[in-house]
């Protein structure tokens, strides 16, 4: 057997087995040394392939594709420094929790550390950062050879895909020549299945002994809140509504925790905490006896805040499987469960009595929040109210990307409970702003509409992304917030205390004209400047295929002082509600 036929039906074999296991896509930026994944990839009819020549567009775009199926998708790159360039996305997996299988080509053994060209050292490139590394063993086509490479493929697959969810690294030394042979015949069989491996995932759950520990600590408690972080364990959140409402106890829901969204839950869900909590005399006066989170920390600073100042606040953190997120430094129980069966369980025990009243006082106090927030002043385009609106006019059964900085805080403010299914994403593991628009334009590979909502920084650093929209006809809205720089840093101390070289450090202006980027792509775009413009724009743009971008212009300092003028709003209308439950606790 030549080295051609040992390389096509090693190749093979492997692919084979991911496509066995679940693959459906994967994202390929071209190269040479990677030529027998990226031919076989493609040649494999069950395998979706998207070519993405910038390594660290194609990272993010496999990152967003991922979050949006909740499946492992894989990428392919070339030996050398192409494969550095995943390391931002590869950190942001990491931290978020999304499954990725990261192929990297490599030169043979013989060529490294010898001068040979585009050859650096891969071996576990990606550090802590990876669930799991091998190195692949050179092609080899006896049954033995095609076996283990088989075992390898399920194996990764069911690494990155198990509890939590997160990176694989596999790299593949290839020798020349590289183009592999599609014409030999039984290139795909699966005989070389002996020894193969089959994955089937548990839960963890707590023994009745330790429920019933839990059980007995709740049982002292009056006052609780459930929290929600973000969170992609759809399955579980009927179940924590269940328990909530059982409990009557409010739910503080992120954006990113989906809770905000859809039919269910919304007696008790609390979407203003954040605006609410933004007072510190109201952080000073309302404490509840314990909370009960799930997800990752909120994006709410505001509620960190809180949580800092009142360190008797019993914490219980609810964890799949493992990994602590715990940021205040006060202490916890962290509990190792399946979230749905934990709800379920507590609720086979009797029914825990929490008093009511504290349920009535936060409710009313987000009711009347949200009737603040949404009052509109003036016909001016607001950061904030862009989200109102947007809320208004995007489709049921889509999906909204959100960029970080002010972009995810707006959201977490300005949107409110809907009963319409709308997907949130966010890449909030490492919570940066680059590689927004490529992720965005992965998760628009489903069948679902995509809506990224973003700053002028952002869009920027990651504009090459666009390039997918072109070549995949991806269909995608982007509202586009420019206020000329780092809008979030108008809010921190350096800008308050007027420091010297703020615009050059931190403001970050960028004075250019973004509707050339778009231009470049061949995208639509538009500048609405008051609200009727704008509602038409978003209205457009959802019956438009493509790219759609439309670009608010807004000034950061007038941002900031809009904000604070809610907040201090908000602070004022609820501060005699405040005194009422003070009494009432008396």
């Amino acid at each position: 057997m030549n080295h051609t036929e040992q390389l096509s039906r090693y190749v093979a074999q492997f692919v084979d087995e991911l496509a066995a296991n679940g693959l459906a896509h994967v994202i390929i930026s071209p190269g040479s040394r990677s030529t027998p994944l990226a031919m076989t990839f493609a040649q494999h009819s069950t395998i979706e392939t998207w070519v993405n020549m910038d390594e660290r567009s194609a990272s993010f775009f496999a990152l967003g594709l991922a979050k949006q199926t909740n499946c492992p998708v894989a990428l392919v790159c070339t030996s050398g420094t192409a494969a550095a360039n995943y390391y931002p996305a590869i950190i942001e997996a990491y931290y978020s929790r999304v499954p990725l299988l990261v192929l990297t080509a490599d030169r043979p053994h013989e060529l490294r550390d010898v001068g040979a060209p585009q050859s650096i050292n891969q071996l576990r490139l990606f550090g802590e950062y990876v669930k799991w590394f091998q190195e692949i063993l050179l092609p080899d086509a006896t049954s033995l050879g095609l076996s283990y490479i088989r075992s390898i493929a399920a194996r990764a697959f069911h690494v990155a895909n198990a509890t939590n969810q997160g990176v694989v690294h596999l790299n593949f030394p290839f020798r020349e020549p590289l183009v592999p042979d599609f014409s030999l015949s039984g290139l795909w069989d699966k005989k070389n299945k002996i020894g193969q491996l089959t994955v089937e995932q548990g839960y963890k759950k707590l023994s009745v002994n330790q429920l019933q520990q839990l059980y007995n600590q709740l049982q002292q408690y009056k006052k609780g809140i459930i929290v929600c972080g973000p969170m992609e364990n759809q399955q579980a959140q009927a179940e924590i509504i269940a328990l909530a409402e059982t409990w009557q106890v409010p739910i503080f829901a992120d954006p990113l925790s989906q809770l905000r969204q859809g039919e269910e839950g919304k007696d008790i869900v609390i979407e203003s905490y954040d605006a609410i909590l933004k007072d510190s005399n109201i952080r000073k006066n309302i404490q509840p006896d314990f909370i009960i989170r799930f997800g990752a920390m909120p994006v709410s600073k505001s509620y960190m805040l809180w949580l800092k100042q009142h360190s008797e606040i019993a914490q219980y953190i609810v964890e799949e499987a493992e990994g602590v997120r715990e940021p205040v430094g006060h202490g916890a129980t962290v509990l190792y469960a399946d979230p749905g069966s934990l709800c379920t369980s507590l609720l086979d025990f009797s029914a825990l009595q929490f008093d009511k009243r504290w349920l009535a006082h936060w409710k009313q106090w987000n009711h009347h929040t949200i009737e603040m927030l949404k009052k509109r002043k003036t016909q001016i385009l607001t950061e904030g109210h862009a989200v109102v609106e947007l809320a208004k006019q995007i489709p049921n059964e889509s999906t909204l990307y959100i960029g970080n900085s002010m972009a995810i805080r707006d959201v977490d403010t300005f949107w409110f409970s809907t009963n319409k299914s709308i997907r949130m994403l966010c890449n909030r593991g490492a919570n940066g702003i680059d590689g927004v628009v490529s992720s965005a334009l992965g998760a628009a590979t489903s069948s679902k509409r995509v809506t990224l909502f973003i700053g002028d920084l952002s869009f920027f650093h990651d504009q090459n992304g666009l390039l997918m929209t072109r070549h995949y006809q991806l269909d995608i809205t982007i509202v586009l917030i420019n206020n000329n720089g780092g809008g979030i840093f108008s809010f921190l101390p350096q800008a308050k205390q007027q420091a010297p070289h703020f615009e050059e450090l931190f403001g970050t202006p960028l004075d250019i004209d973004l509707a050339h980027t778009v231009q470049l792509y061949q995208g639509y775009y538009t500048n609405p400047i008051d609200w009727s413009q704008y509602r038409q724009a978003l209205e457009a743009s959802y019956q438009r295929p493509g790219l759609s971008v439309i670009e608010l212009k807004t000034m950061r300092e007038e941002n900031a002082a809009w904000h604070e003028n809610k907040w201090r709003e908000i602070a004022s209308l609820i501060e005699d509600e405040i005194n009422v439950y003070k009494n009432d606790q008396l």
